[in-house]
């Protein structure tokens, strides 16, 4: 008599087992490849999209039977290109590797130096916060010796490429009587903007020039300002010509130092949608602001422009040129090869509706540069600028 078999299970369960792992396993693999497809092509999954069903057929085609080696890559970046080309429209496009880095690399606001500007061999300005100031140096100091290298008789591009931006710099002056050294090593800094204290009839007025939108903007715009306050500016000259544009929030930021809390800064009309930015600051300045722009004005500098002349229109003054009329907004996505595609995804809207694409701003002041008698320009947009706020 055959004893039962109890130490396992019956063959039809060990059956049942395999067949539910088997059908678990392929909707668990399904569902992974349905989601990456989704990652990759948005909402879209490749069975549904034919159009690019016949653009990887092709792509198969060329890779297994072109009579030539391919490079993949490049191929592809070719075929975005293309699809950028097709749109035929300036803001949409696609960067290469190299390009996408200048970018970058233009817009970081940083540059690597020790923090100080020089006319020949004098020290005119020492940046804040810079390795320079905390070294100790100061405006006025005279330049003597960098690093061995005697400035005597040297030009100001001369004495600059004595530093070594790699490692610590030994750098001598002169202060008043006496000598001083200095142990100085190179680090990034913010790029400082060009200001200056105006004084005219017992009036003084801040001057800022910002040539770009970087992404440190806002905060360097905000020390020049807050530096110039303290010495008694009353009123405040930004110059936006030959800027254009950069960074959108460098506009944002500027502008909510002016604006009342909750005022409307711009709009975005987007393809679905309409969305209104505001002022989030409790940060306002009722004094009068002149602007400077010209027909290189454009894009975030608008932005700006548009934010303050809608929200103050009677203490804001527009003077020079109209301006570029850039009233697109790009989005950008990096590829994996350091590439960069860039594309159109809005309208911006001033404050008041209008959108200035392809228009411009006009100035309250068409105001052009003049010569003098023997040729020389005039700044006749900024003296015009100095009459309205004296």
């Amino acid at each position: 008599m055959k004893e039962k078999n109890t130490s396992g299970f019956p063959l039809r369960w060990v059956c049942i087992i395999i067949l539910i792992t088997a059908i678990v396993t392929s909707l668990t693999t399904s569902l992974i490849i349905y989601n990456n497809s989704k990652i990759v092509l948005g909402s879209t999954s490749l069975k549904d999209d034919n159009a690019l069903r016949e653009f990887l057929k092709v792509y198969n085609s060329l890779e297994k039977s072109y009579y030539q080696d391919i490079d993949k890559t490049e191929m592809v970046n070719a075929a975005i290109a293309a699809m950028l080309d097709y749109l035929d429209e300036d803001y949409s496009t696609y960067m290469s590797e190299e390009e996408t880095s200048d970018l970058a690399d233009r817009l970081s606001g940083k540059f690597l130096g020790i923090g100080i500007s020089i006319l020949n061999n004098e020290v005119y300005e020492v940046y804040e916060g810079s390795p320079a100031e905390k070294a100790g140096l100061k405006s006025g100091d005279i330049l003597t010796e960098i690093n061995g290298n005697t400035t005597d008789g040297k030009t100001t591009n001369e004495i600059s490429k004595f530093l070594d931006k790699t490692k610590e710099n030994t750098i001598v002056v002169l202060r008043g009587e006496e000598t001083y050294s200095f142990q100085v090593t190179a680090s990034y800094i913010n790029t400082p903007l060009n200001k200056k204290l105006i004084e005219i009839e017992g009036k003084k007025l801040a001057y800022i020039q910002i040539d770009s939108f970087t992404n440190t903007v806002g905060e360097e715009f905000r020390k020049a300002l807050e530096a110039l306050e303290s010495q008694g500016s009353e009123k405040v000259i930004i110059d936006l010509r030959g800027n254009s544009g950069g960074y959108l929030q460098g506009a944002v930021e500027i502008a909510s130092m002016f604006l009342q809390e909750h005022s409307l800064v711009y709009s975005l009309d987007e393809k679905e949608k309409k969305e209104d930015y505001y002022d989030k600051t409790s940060e306002k300045r009722d004094y009068e602001v002149a602007i400077l722009m010209d027909e290189s004005t454009a894009s975030a500098s608008e932005v700006l422009i548009a934010a303050l002349k809608d929200n103050h229109k009677e203490t804001t003054y527009l003077i020079g040129k109209t301006s570029f009329g850039k009233g697109k907004v790009q989005q950008t996505k990096k590829l994996d090869d350091g590439s960069m595609v860039k594309y159109t995804s809005a309208r911006w809207l001033r404050p008041d509706g209008s959108c200035i694409d392809e228009i411009g701003i006009t100035p309250d002041f068409d105001v052009d540069y003049e010569k003098d008698e023997e040729g020389n320009f005039i700044d006749t947009p900024l003296i015009k600028a100095i009459e309205l706020l004296i």
